[in-house]
């Protein structure tokens, strides 16, 4: 009697490729054809045409780096050629990769991308029961930062104002949270708003984008859109944008240090709330974290059939693979 095949061990790998230094010649989208042509040979026909499509490079280098993960993670993790990582959209319009061989997606993975960083979050190997759920997104609070300040500006209830501006896909007691509560509930923005109003304003912004980043990441698990009709009906409660950290290539602090108290300020936040129509949320696992000073990435996983599962794996840091890392690999893959 032959003895029963080891399970895989799960793997959940966190990746990022940063393409603001990508192909610096390369000012228009149309220069990326020759410029980025290694790269762009290794889609299919119908992915190099969306890059290619854009109007601003730098939003066309994002989306090459988008595909170029997603190929990347599926070959990787599922030991397939590179030519074998065909993907399509499942019936809610995410974005899956069937294996030709069995039909079923052992791979499970989301994107995201903001300024510049192209962020992935995947699982693979999980041996069940159900499918795993995973979602990821990346904000920036200095990207739109002229325009948002001088809308606080222009704005006669300024910072009301622009919270009632995005009213329709928050919850009723984030957009309260958010205008009234906030900035005295966290310790470290209070402090900071008390420098300046300009400081004010930035610790607004930046709990106003880590509720967005919440918000997205928990979404884009369930696989819906920012236009589903239950969108106000989730709420994070009392949430906390994690702290700023030095520089890009300063990793976040991942837990407290011995003798901090409850106050110190945290560069990557665990401890999140989440509230669905009115029941809390048990069964995922979340984590926002910083990535420089002007950047947060949250990720979100859940086993839906098993909850235990998700909640037991440890969301770290992300790795930043290079562009060359990753191109040689799919050429090895070819």
């Amino acid at each position: 009697m032959e003895a029963a095949a080891t399970p895989k061990p799960v793997v959940l790998v966190q990746w990022i490729l940063d393409t603001r230094s990508w192909f610096p010649e390369a000012t228009q989208t149309r220069h990326l054809e020759t410029h980025a042509s290694r790269a762009l040979a290794l889609l299919p026909e119908n992915e190099r045409a969306a890059v290619l499509k854009y109007y601003f490079v730098r939003d066309a280098k994002m989306s090459l780096a988008s595909s170029l993960l997603k190929h990347y993670a599926i070959s990787r993790l599922a030991h397939v050629p590179w030519s074998s990582t065909t993907i399509s959209r499942d019936a809610r319009t995410k974005p899956v990769w069937l294996d030709p061989a069995t039909g079923s997606s052992p791979v499970s993975f989301n994107v995201s991308h903001q300024a510049g960083i192209v962020a992935l979050v995947a699982v693979a190997d999980y041996p069940g029961p159900g499918i795993v759920e995973v979602g990821v997104d990346v904000v920036c609070t200095s990207e739109r930062r002229d325009r948002d300040l001088a809308i606080l500006q222009k704005e006669q209830n300024g910072w009301g104002s622009f919270v009632d501006m995005h009213a329709d896909v928050f919850a009723a007691g984030e957009a309260t949270y958010l205008k009234y509560q906030v900035m005295r509930e966290v310790p470290w923005l209070a402090a900071a708003a008390r420098q300046s109003p300009e400081h004010a304003a930035d610790g607004k912004l930046r709990a106003f984008y880590a509720l967005w980043a919440l918000r997205e990441a928990y979404v884009k698990l369930t696989g819906e859109a920012l236009l589903a009709e239950w969108l106000r009906e989730l709420e994070f409660r009392y949430f906390r944008p994690p702290h700023p950290t030095a520089a890009w290539e300063v990793p976040a602090v991942e837990e407290k240090a011995e003798g901090d108290d409850d106050e110190a300020p945290q560069q990557v936040i665990r401890d999140i709330e989440i509230r669905f129509r009115g029941k809390r949320v048990d069964d995922v696992n979340i984590c926002l974290r910083s990535l420089g000073p002007d950047y947060m990435i949250c990720t979100a996983v859940r086993t839906p059939e098993k909850k235990e599962d998700a909640l037991g794996w440890r969301l770290g840091p992300y790795e930043t693979l290079s562009l060359d890392e990753v191109l040689g690999f799919a050429e090895s893959m070819a």
